[in-house]
């Protein structure tokens, strides 16, 4: 009897191991929403985790610094300025304090975070953006172009726009004919893919609103897939096949007629959210409501989606963050992190190569898109196109400052955030300011003069008191802030169903 060894594919990702970080450094007490949307409900950067929480009479999603664990207080401020429940939330890729936030209230709304982390609740924004006319679930920073955001609403429309300027600058109004499940750049920001409700996978020039390819039944199950663009030009796509299996799908942009390689895994009902690095090529598929996280490195050789492993767990998911490379350790060969949303607990759980050596490993960490932006806004929209900026991770990534970081935050805020009259949001003009320190800010809110420093040996003994009154002065201002966040929401929330029981009485519905 003889034996013939099959020959092993060679490659570095093949012994990547997760591992979920210890109970004290998960955020415990956080009330994850319960919404109905098949979104990932939480985004992550190399300062913050944000994740979409309950709120009541409104929608709001939860803001912390990266290094925090342990318990969520109730009373921890919020980011609570929708009128109904947050769908998306997504973080600028070039500063790490703006987020993006889209909500079934049909608005678009973009934030400043200050640097240590919100003091009180945060209730405006610094740009609204208005003009889907159903709820927005979907949101789309462009990888390289500076303040350009895509948006995707049920109203089966894509909007493009430029965010420092808050106006609208492309629109895709026929190209869907039913709801959109994804959209995704590609890796300049040329084209966009997009996965829809009749089953397509369409790739659009947003520049010229033009379909330039479209693939009928990309899986034939009727449960809603998604779609990414690989860093080499490809497609992937996860879905269903007509009979509820769950499947993988790798397409060549070039010819859509066939798929390079389909896998097919389980059949569960939970939607695969892929999240894709594109320095390691490698793909992670989190199942909602699976215990369970699939890796795949995507190759060019035949069948070019190789099955590295799966990272399991007790608990399912209900949703999970997934950190950009200059996040990552590292001194640890970390290579991805992901941020797993249980239904009171965010719990980080690190992918990692096994090394012997301490030193730096440059053929796990090429480098990586950093924070500077390739083009402005307009150099985008004028047609230029350019690959992101690359930053070495040797020795760790420390940002440098931006020499567009000013522009960002001088956005202005939009009158029509005080109107309310919908449609495309155009801008007030407002001088720009430096942002203060959350100190000073609440200083300046709470209408306080900051006083110099005063010792009790400089005064006559009486400083207890007045300490102690001007704490108390403190808390009872605070607490008015945060209630008058409550009543704004409140009120906000009411006039969205006032003006949904117009429409019903009007026989608009």
């Amino acid at each position: 009897m003889s034996f013939r060894r099959g020959v092993v594919r060679q490659s570095k990702f093949r012994h990547v191991f997760a591992q979920a970080w210890k109970a004290e450094h998960c955020l415990d007490d956080v009330r994850v929403s319960r919404v109905t949307w098949d979104g990932p409900l939480c985004a992550v950067n190399p300062k913050f985790i944000a994740v979409i929480i309950e709120a009541g009479g409104g929608g709001a999603f939860l803001v912390v610094p990266i290094g925090k664990s342990g318990r969520i207080d109730q009373s921890c401020p919020t980011v609570c300025g929708h009128a109904a429940p947050v769908l998306d939330i997504q973080w600028c890729p070039h500063d790490d304090n703006i987020i993006a936030s889209a909500s079934e209230d049909c608005t678009v709304k973009v934030w400043q975070i200050p640097d240590g982390g919100l003091t009180s609740p945060m209730t405006d924004p610094i740009v609204t953006l208005e003009g889907h006319s159903k709820r927005v679930g979907i949101l789309a920073w462009h990888p390289c172009a500076f303040n350009i955001l895509l948006t995707a609403g049920c109203d089966n429309v894509v909007f493009v726009w430029n965010v420092g300027t808050g106006e609208l600058v492309y629109q895709l109004a026929d190209a869907h004919p039913d709801l959109i499940y994804s959209v995704g750049w590609n890796k300049d920001g040329s084209a966009v893919c997009t996965v829809c409700k009749d089953k397509a996978l369409r790739i659009i020039d947003p520049r010229r609103g033009a379909v330039l390819k479209v693939r009928e039944k990309v899986h034939d199950g009727t449960r809603p897939m998604r779609a990414v663009f690989l860093a080499d030009g490809k497609i992937l796509t996860t879905g269903f096949s007509r009979m509820s299996e769950r499947q993988l799908a790798l397409w060549d942009a070039k010819d859509l007629s066939e798929p390079m390689a389909v896998q097919e895994m389980d059949t569960s009902n939970g939607v695969l959210l892929p999240f894709y690095d594109p320095d390691t090529n490698m793909v992670y598929l989190c199942g909602k409501g699976d215990c369970t996280i699939r890796y795949f490195e995507v190759t060019d050789e035949s069948p070019y989606v190789h099955f590295l492993s799966l990272y399991s767990s007790k608990e399912p998911q209900r949703g999970a963050g997934f950190l950009c490379k200059r996040g990552v350790d590292v001194n640890k060969c970390e290579i991805a992190r992901f941020y797993k949303l249980h239904e009171r607990k965010v719990e980080p759980i690190s992918m990692t190569v096994p090394r012997k050596s301490d030193l730096f490993q440059g053929d796990l960490y090429p480098d990586t898109a950093g924070l500077e932006p390739a083009l402005l806004a307009d150099e985008w929209i004028a047609g230029q196109d350019a690959a992101p900026l690359l930053v070495s991770l040797s020795g760790g990534y420390a940002a440098h400052p931006s020499k567009h970081r000013d522009t960002l935050r001088s956005k202005p805020k939009l009158s029509s955030q005080d109107s309310g009259a919908g449609g495309a949001a155009t801008a007030a003009t407002v001088a720009a300011a430096p942002t203060p320190t959350p100190t000073s800010a609440a200083k300046e809110v709470e209408g306080e003069t900051p006083q110099p420093r005063v010792t009790a040996r400089e005064t006559d003994g009486n400083t207890e008191r007045p300490r102690r009154e001007d704490e108390m002065l403190s808390e009872l201002l605070a607490e008015m802030k945060a209630l008058r966040a409550v009543v704004l929401a409140q009120n906000q929330r009411i006039e969205l169903l006032e003006r949904q029981l117009a429409r019903i009485e009007d026989g608009d519905v």
